[in-house]
């Protein structure tokens, strides 16, 4: 009796894991720009909806018809298309077709923002606060949770920028926008939200710098867009003797090197020629030819706004802002951040009525 031949079983041929890899980076790019254009797709035309019920319908003299005929609009396509259609989100849809009017500048917008970044910016009154979160969020990035921390926190309000003449706020916005560049108004901030460090009770200026250093990723992002870390105690050596500069970044929005001095007290006049000493050495010796000058941040727990003023540290880029080692109650913070800008804007329209 003759036996069984037992088929021989081959091997699986192994799969290179650098097709696989490459395969799947594929995969992923396709998925990511097919949503972003169904993203910017559905975008738009939300807002050529909400046009067209505004021009057409909400904009005529009879107030009741044009609800009504909204209503009867909203069952309909609710029927047909499902409830993203309801009443509640065609009047967002008008919202957004009447507070963003220019349709090009929401075609450029919504590459880069969803439909969850307009809602949320939709309840902005003053415009150019509207305007400086979309061009952010839309430079930088931001997720839907990115841009919603960044308003609860009042980053608009923190930025030199909002201390300016609304021409100049204008401007400073229409550059971000056509041009995609920064400006140091536009980065830097006053003041700064340090609560993620755990700082309790009394501390010395070691303290803080080693608590930024240990959450460091944290402090990168409450500095701005761009920044990328240097040094820590940065040597500087002149006339045989030794300075240490606390921390070192560079922005790269800002194409310049960023020196920041950590102080515990308030703000004391002296500080300005140190600042400048270390600035002044960096353009010298460290700065590359196609960088720009360096700027300085000196935060200190405390601002001498008189000092400051006359001492014009913006001519020599220096920047002084407050830090605050836990975040105050919303309304303190308005009211602080009120009165900064009042007392700013104060100053620039006295220097031109000189």
């Amino acid at each position: 009796m003759s036996k069984r031949k037992v088929p021989i079983q081959m091997p699986a041929p192994t799969v290179p894991q650098a097709l696989l890899v490459d395969i799947r980076a594929l995969i992923e790019s396709s998925r990511q720009r097919t949503t972003a254009v169904v993203n910017s797709e559905l975008t738009l035309l939300f807002w050529r909806i909400g046009r067209r019920i505004h021009t057409e319908v909400l904009a005529g003299q009879r107030a009741e018809y044009g609800e009504e005929v909204l209503f009867n609009v909203a069952t309909q396509l609710t029927r047909d298309y499902g409830r993203g259609f309801a009443e509640k989100n065609l009047r967002r849809m008008v919202k957004f077709a009447s507070t963003f009017l220019d349709e090009q500048i929401v075609a450029t917008l919504s590459r880069q923002l969803s439909w969850s970044h307009f809602v949320m910016l939709l309840p902005f009154k003053d415009p150019q606060q509207r305007d400086y979160y979309a061009q952010m969020a839309s430079v930088e990035r931001w997720s839907v949770r990115t841009l919603s921390e960044r308003i609860e926190s009042m980053l608009f309000e923190r930025t030199a920028l909002s201390r300016q003449p609304d021409a100049m706020i204008s401007q400073e916005l229409a550059t971000l926008r056509n041009r995609q560049r920064m400006s140091p108004s536009l980065v830097m901030r006053d003041p700064y939200i340090l609560d993620f460090l755990g700082l309790q009770d009394t501390w010395q200026e070691s303290d803080l710098e080693s608590a930024i250093i240990r959450e460091m990723e944290s402090f990168l992002l409450e500095l701005g867009a761009g920044f990328t870390f240097v040094a820590r105690q940065k040597r500087i050596q002149l006339d045989g003797e030794d300075f240490h500069l606390d921390l070192l970044f560079y922005n790269r929005k800002l194409g310049r090197l960023v020196a920041v001095e950590l102080k515990v007290g308030e703000f004391k006049a002296a500080y300005k020629g140190q600042m400048e000493l270390y600035l002044r050495w960096l353009d010298r010796f460290e700065r590359e030819p196609t960088e720009a000058s360096p700027l300085g941040i000196i935060l200190c727990a405390g601002k001498k706004a008189e000092q400051i003023e006359l001492l014009e540290l913006n001519k020599s880029g220096i920047h002084v802002a407050e830090y605050l080692t836990a975040l105050p109650p919303r309304e303190v913070l308005v009211e602080r951040l009120q009165q900064a800008t009042a007392r700013a804007r104060l100053l620039i329209e006295q220097k031109v009525s000189l």
